[in-house]
C-alpha cells in the first residue's frame, strides 16, 4: 500500500495570531518534520496544504504574505503544495486526484487545527475509501469558545474529543513513532 503524508496548514498565518500563545503543541513544526523525514525515508508521497481566505484582509488572506509554510518546513521537488479555501483539504484542491495518480491507499494526517482542518480532512479521506492514520502528536489546536453560549473547551479537551470521534470510525490514532507501522503487526510498512 502506498502512503501519503498530508501536512495541513502548518503555516505562518497561525503564528501571526495572538492565539498562537495558547497553541497546544508549540513544537508542531519539529513534529511534522519528524513525520516528513519518515515519509521520505519510506518514499511515501508528502503533500503540503495551505489555507487561504482571499479578500478577507486577515492573516489567511494571500495579500498578507503569511499564507506560506512555516519557515522551517521545506518541500522538495515532486511534493505537491496545494492551497485550499475550505476546511478539508479535498473539496477545493486536486488532492484526491493526486493521491489516486500516485496509487495512495493510506493517508497520514498532521497539521493545524486538530479538530478543524485535520479532522475534517481525515473524515473526507475515510469517506473516499482511504485508510486514515491520524497523528495527534503532529497536530495542534487552541482553546475553543462557543459563540452562542460562551462556554469554553480547553485545547486538551478538544484533542480528546477529536480522538474519540475519529478512532475506529474514520481513522487509526497513531503516535509519531508508529504512524507508518502496520496496526496489526506493529512493524514498519514499506510504502
Amino acid at each position: 500500500m502506498t502512503d501519503a503524508l498530508i501536512v495541513i496548514d502548518v503555516q505562518e498565518s497561525f503564528r501571526q495570531r495572538p492565539s498562537w500563545a495558547q497553541v497546544s503543541n508549540p513544537d508542531i513544526v519539529e513534529d511534522v518534520n519528524l513525520l516528513v523525514a519518515q515519509a521520505r525515508e519510506r518514499e511515501a508521497l508528502v503533500v503540503w496544504v495551505l489555507h487561504s481566505e482571499p479578500g478577507s484582509g486577515g492573516v489567511f488572506d494571500p495579500d498578507s504574505g503569511f499564507v506560506a509554510l512555516a519557515a522551517e518546513l521545506r518541500p522538495v521537488a515532486g511534493e505537491p503544495v496545494l492551497v485550499k479555501t475550505t476546511r478539508n483539504a479535498f473539496t477545493t484542491t486536486e488532492l484526491a486526484r493526486i493521491l489516486q495518480r500516485h496509487g495512495v491507499g493510506r493517508v497520514i494526517v498532521s497539521g493545524i487545527q486538530t479538530e478543524q482542518c485535520c479532522e475534517t480532512t481525515a473524515r473526507v479521506a475515510a469517506d473516499l475509501g482511504f485508510d486514515v492514520v491520524f497523528v495527534t502528536e503532529a497536530t495542534a489546536t487552541f482553546p475553543i469558545t462557543r459563540p452562542d453560549t460562551g462556554a469554553a473547551l480547553a485545547a486538551e479537551a478538544v484533542i480528546e474529543r477529536t480522538e474519540f470521534a475519529l478512532a475506529g470510525r474514520f481513522a487509526r490514532i497513531a503516535t509519531l513513532t508508529d504512524a507508518f507501522s502496520d496496526p496489526l503487526t506493529g512493524s514498519a510498512v514499506a510504502s
